[in-house]
């Protein structure tokens, strides 16, 4: 086992832990003294994960720069995200883009994405949509799903680039069908409201079904408001008021203040003006206007 695990490493490969780590480790060793960059870089990974050895931040990257230095991509991107994070160096995005460059340069998405949100940012370097946009596309065409959905944002913004609704829903989609959770909601928006494409329930309570499923509140309570209105779906109280729960109990203030709705009028649930009370405050205690108010109106006739 512990010969094709350096196997692995000697092709370059990424780490792929098979056999006793300490044993892994050692022979990682071996062959990362004798210059290997692949070997540099998996006892690096070792060090950052902790794996056959103490975990060391430090340590990890004195290995990933003796990778990089030799011009191994993947070491250089990592560390790289070392410095932004600063972890096991002092934090220095300058630094950081310096190495999301070179590897980047070598034709590496990932780096290419973090370049591009570097520049977004204007972390080590000085803002520029336009130069986000231009890596956001270079990884984006790779197929780096992050950088989709950030080519997304940016065409629906027209933030770097002209706005144009469908070069966003265009993006937005094939980040959706990797399952990258924001673009499935963000594609499921444009569906629900006709922008950059004709306006399609349908597809909306698809896309939302989707991202609602990898638990992000903000599609659930779309997906309980789809149900509510009965909008591409057969309408069910219940469902909705299922699905406002699962957005609610995860701090969403919308759906917050829907299942107070629900609460205090018995849709899709017992009547409950208690609970409705409760649910209302929730929503109100983080701003909800509309929570505040009724939450004023429901307390002049219930006690509690």
């Amino acid at each position: 086992m512990i010969e094709q695990f350096l196997t692995w490493m000697k092709n370059g490969f990424g780490c792929g832990i098979v056999g006793d780590n300490v044993k892994a480790v050692r022979e990682l060793r071996n062959l990362a003294d004798q210059g290997n960059a692949g070997a540099q870089y998996n006892l690096g990974w070792m060090y950052a994960k902790g794996l056959g050895v103490k975990r060391d931040y430090v340590e990890a990257v004195s290995w990933y720069r003796k990778s990089a230095e030799q011009g191994y991509a993947k070491a250089q991107f990592i560390l790289g995200a070392m410095y932004a994070a600063g972890r096991g160096v002092k934090q220095d995005y300058g630094v950081a883009v310096a190495w999301y460059r070179k590897a980047a340069e070598q034709g590496y998405a990932d780096a290419q994405f973090n370049l591009g949100v570097m520049y977004a940012k204007g972390q080590g370097v000085l803002q520029d949509e336009s130069e986000a946009v231009t890596w956001y596309r270079e990884a984006a065409e790779q197929g780096q799903m992050n950088a989709q959905y950030s080519l997304g944002v940016m065409y629906g913004n027209g933030q770097g680039v002209k706005e144009d609704a469908a070069e966003a829903l265009k993006w937005y989609r094939m980040a959706a069908e990797q399952g990258f959770v924001l673009a499935q909601y963000n594609l499921g928006l444009r569906y629900a409201t006709g922008k950059g494409v004709q306006q399609d329930y349908g597809e909306a309570m698809r896309w939302y079904w989707k991202a609602a499923e990898q638990g992000y509140a903000n599609a659930q309570c779309n997906l309980g408001m789809m149900y509510f209105k009965g909008r591409g779906v057969e309408q069910s109280d219940t469902k909705a008021a299922k699905w406002f729960r699962n957005a609610a109990e995860q701090g969403d203030k919308e759906a917050q203040f829907n299942l107070g709705v629900m609460y205090a009028n018995g849709f899709g649930v017992e009547q409950d003006k208690a609970e409705a009370v409760a649910w209302y405050r929730k929503a109100a205690e983080q701003g909800d206007a509309k929570a505040m108010y009724y939450l004023r109106e429901l307390l002049r006739t219930v006690d509690v």
